[in-house]
């Protein structure tokens, strides 16, 4: 374990020991900083995050990191006076007069590893709901975006004390340490795979974890719904951060002979959005090489294995030399096909024709329950059909990605997708412990049932389980 890391965890452990239960106005004083972090330094954070990518649209960054920050922030100001409230519980007739209620404490110090896709939301979205339940917290920043982690650092020791935030950076090695540390929980978002090994190392501290992981979103077009506006929406989800999304459609289910229409559909949403990709400050950047490969891959064995792959380039430019990859619907997909079996994080679509919506549903059932569902649909017994027989974290229905930014709305994952949830009250109950306390009145029988047990004590026993 490298000292630093040890050493830096015991500080928050004696900070957090000298304030183990801060009231509201500290936990909103501290919000309002965090708030302050990431506001007063919009323009830093458009930059670095751009950096990072090689290319990230400001104003994409704008929409999809800055502002569900500070509304998660928001929110959190609002409510948490109300979450902090003891909740009064029924107490069982026999020990009346006493009262029994759950108080949520704080956990204590609170690990949050963040990945690189949306390094500002992905650690201002845990730290929110971790500092409104009364946690110290450490943030483990991605090695693929250091010009972002590198500024949060900064940022944090400007805006808190010592002990209260810090972030760490570093590479994989510095990041399997963190997962060693003996947190009182410890938030994961990334990898499935990834997400396997940070339960195991935190398994040796038992320490709780979230895992907010990916896998394959899908989209469902129904037969009552506008094949041109459904490629539309889910184009634009899917464009959105080129792909790099752990939310983003991963494929579409359309009607039997819908896909050439939605293709179509495709394309000129695409072209509407994107008239060029190449110079065009609006379409991000594939983060570095290493991913840019990877989706090549991807592609090449779709089309190997006899899948149609059709690009979407409008002005056809060479995207590549940018760094970035067109939009590329793919047709006659299989399931020996590595893009049907893994998680994209690319601008790459299957598009799969169904027959009934039964089968669509089935479809989605074979495979891992994904972090995301999305369905396109007029008919609301449709609607219904698919929300209450797929399992998914999350659904949006007739539109992509909006479920994450609905504060009082839960976000986690399932199964291969994750395990846990927060945003909003969820977050808060998630880094609190909800203590259950019974308070004994002064009157009470409880001497009645004392030893020695004798026909007294019978007889109350009779009528107890009668």
């Amino acid at each position: 374990m490298p000292p630093l890391l040890e050493a830096g965890f015991a500080r928050h452990r004696e900070a957090f020991a000298r304030h183990p239960f801060p009231d509201a106005p500290r936990r909103i004083e501290r919000l309002a900083r965090l708030e302050a972090l990431v506001r007063e330094n919009a323009d830093a954070w458009a930059e670095a995050i751009s950096r990072d990518f090689g290319n990230r649209s400001r104003h994409e960054t704008q929409l999809l990191e800055l502002f569900p920050s500070l509304e998660a922030i928001r929110h959190a100001r609002r409510h948490v006076r109300r979450w902090m409230r003891p909740e009064r519980r029924p107490t069982n007739f026999w020990f009346l007069p006493g009262s029994s209620q759950v108080l949520p404490q704080p956990l204590g110090v609170v690990g949050i590893v963040v990945p690189w896709n949306y390094p500002l939301y992905l650690a201002i979205g845990p730290l929110v709901p971790a500092l409104a339940a009364g946690n110290h917290a450490m943030v483990k920043m991605s090695e693929t975006t250091p010009a972002t982690g590198d500024l949060l650092a900064t940022l944090a020791a400007r805006y808190f004390e010592e002990g209260e935030l810090t972030v760490v950076n570093g590479g994989p090695e510095v990041a399997q340490a963190f997962c060693r540390l003996p947190f009182d929980h410890l938030l994961f978002t990334g990898s499935t795979g990834i997400g396997r090994h940070v339960m195991r190392s935190a398994a040796e501290n038992l320490t709780p974890v979230t895992l907010e992981l990916g896998g394959k979103s899908p989209a469902i077009v129904g037969r009552g719904y506008s094949v041109e506006e459904a490629a539309g929406r889910i184009l634009y989800g899917k464009c959105l951060n080129a792909g790099q999304t752990c939310i983003a459609p991963d494929y579409a289910l359309v009607p039997e002979g819908s896909v050439g229409p939605f293709v179509e559909a495709a394309k000129r949403t695409v072209a509407s959005l994107y008239p060029t990709l190449a110079g065009n400050p609006d379409y991000t950047s594939i983060v570095d090489e290493r991913h840019r490969r990877r989706l090549d891959r991807l592609l090449l064995d779709a089309t190997q294995k006899g899948a149609t792959a059709i690009e979407v380039n409008p002005a056809g430019e060479d995207v590549a030399a940018a760094g970035k990859r067109a939009p590329t619907l793919l047709v006659d997909v299989d399931d020996s096909m590595a893009v049907m079996r893994e998680e994209i994080f690319g601008p790459l679509l299957p598009v799969i024709a169904y027959g009934s919506l039964e089968e669509a549903i089935d479809f989605v059932n074979a495979r891992p329950r994904p972090l995301a569902l999305y369905v396109f649909e007029t008919r609301r017994d449709a609607v219904d059909q698919v929300i209450r027989n797929t399992v998914s974290g999350g659904v949006t229905v007739n539109e992509t990605i909006l479920h994450i930014a609905q504060d009082d709305l839960p976000f986690g994952g399932v199964g291969d997708s994750g395990m846990g949830q927060y945003h909003g009250r969820e977050g808060f109950d998630a880094f609190s412990k909800r203590k259950a306390v019974f308070r004994q009145s002064g009157l009470n029988g409880l001497k009645l049932f004392r030893p020695p047990y004798g026909g007294r004590f019978e007889k109350l026993a009779r009528l107890l389980m009668r």
